[in-house]
């Protein structure tokens, strides 16, 4: 489990990290929008001092220069009203009204809208007076050009483009990698039954030998099972990677099989139970890949007991589909653990390679389309295991 720690360690300092560039990189871009912001502010101070000199300038007034500040506004929308919210001009807006009355309603909205979001600079026409309610006045109101409105929302697209790439980019990373891990393992798992098949077949040739030579002898039979138990293991080598070829099995006589094999081997203080309906379930399934999951099941449970306590196997017909539950009363399992056990190498063992749950779920989900998952755990209590088919 420390190697597996370690892996989800270093994904998890990997995402930390992009989560640190991502925020330092709005942050920088907040900074760089609000000094920009700022700046289109102190220039809508200048338009609106222009603005209040070019409504006081008389005959001798030179407005050249006002009105080269005015007409050098471009690319900040602007709407100019009166103190009764008339409009007396607006330029840089893009409207989708059909005619003028309904430019007008626009503008007026566009401008409530400025106002409201404290977008507005207020000239008094007479500064004398500026502080009575009944000066009159004009109101600047802007809104942020479109270059600003970009600089806006470019971080945030910028970001989603990168996370998309970062996302496609793993997602692939990850794919080939799982399946350059399974050409790994499957060649591996035919290749040890290959290498099993011919030594398997001299011990069965020298089991009849044997058999004939000592018709009497009590363990020569008992050998006889325990080649016959390799053979079925090298017959689950050769089966992994290849089409499943399921086949109609009793459900019960299998589980029976199982719990007779793990019996024998389990110490005399491990208790095996089973709940089995009195008529046989049968099912579509590779047996010898299904028996594999169940002894995997009870060996991880024989583990968690400590060689000590009691196994509770269940297996009953739920609506359309066949549930077998494999209960302990082992140390259990924390919540946050309930995916993770599924995970190659991830193992509670000092010995192991954390490979039978793992291969248990890829059995079931991808050579049988059903499910397993813990059903249940407490620390302390005991971790319940479902099945269904």
């Amino acid at each position: 489990m420390q190697w597996y720690d370690r892996i989800r360690q270093v994904k998890f300092l990997l995402i930390t990290m992009a989560i640190i560039i991502a925020v330092g990189s709005l942050f920088v871009s907040h900074l760089l929008v609000r000094d920009l912001a700022e700046g289109e502010r102190r220039n809508m101070e200048v338009w609106a001092d222009a603005m209040r000199t070019l409504n006081e300038a008389n005959e001798e007034t030179d407005v050249s220069l006002v009105l080269k500040v005015l007409n050098g506004n471009d690319n900040i929308p602007v709407i100019v009203q009166y103190k009764g919210g008339d409009i007396q001009s607006y330029r840089n807006l893009t409207l989708n009204a059909k005619n003028a009355a309904d430019s007008v309603r626009e503008v007026q909205r566009l401008a409530e809208e400025m106002y409201h979001d404290g977008k507005v600079i207020r000239i008094y026409l007479n500064e004398d007076a500026q502080n009575s309610e009944e000066d009159d006045y004009m109101e600047i109101c802007y809104d942020d050009s479109i270059m600003l409105k970009r600089l806006t929302s470019y971080p945030y697209i910028q970001l989603g483009v990168v996370l998309i790439f970062v996302f496609v980019a793993l997602f692939a990373l990850l794919t080939s990698k799982r399946a350059e891990q399974n050409r790994v393992w499957v060649g591996l798992s035919k290749e040890t039954a290959h290498q099993l098949g011919t030594p398997i077949s001299s011990l069965m040739a020298w089991v009849e030998v044997l058999k004939e030579t000592y018709p009497n002898d009590e363990l020569i039979p008992e050998m006889g099972k325990d080649v016959r138990r390799l053979e079925r293991v090298a017959e689950r080598f050769s089966k992994i990677g290849s089409l499943p070829e399921p086949h109609e099995e009793n459900l019960n006589a299998l589980l029976e099989r199982v719990v007779e094999y793990i019996a024998v081997r389990a110490s005399n203080k491990v208790n095996i139970i089973t709940n089995l309906p009195e008529t046989p379930i049968k099912v579509n399934m590779c047996s010898s890949l299904f028996e594999w999951v169940i002894e995997n099941l009870c060996k991880n449970a024989i583990d968690a007991m400590e060689g000590q306590g009691r196994i509770t196997i269940t297996a009953f017909e739920e609506q359309d589909k066949v549930v077998v539950e494999v209960e302990d009363t082992g140390k259990g399992i924390t919540k946050n653990r309930f995916q993770t056990v599924f995970s190659p190498g991830f193992t509670t063992k000092k010995r192991g390679w954390g490979l039978g749950l793992s291969l248990a779920k890829r059995i079931i989900e991808e050579y049988h389309k059903g499910r397993i998952f813990v059903k249940r755990s407490e620390i302390g209590v005991g971790t319940t295991f479902r099945v269904e088919l």
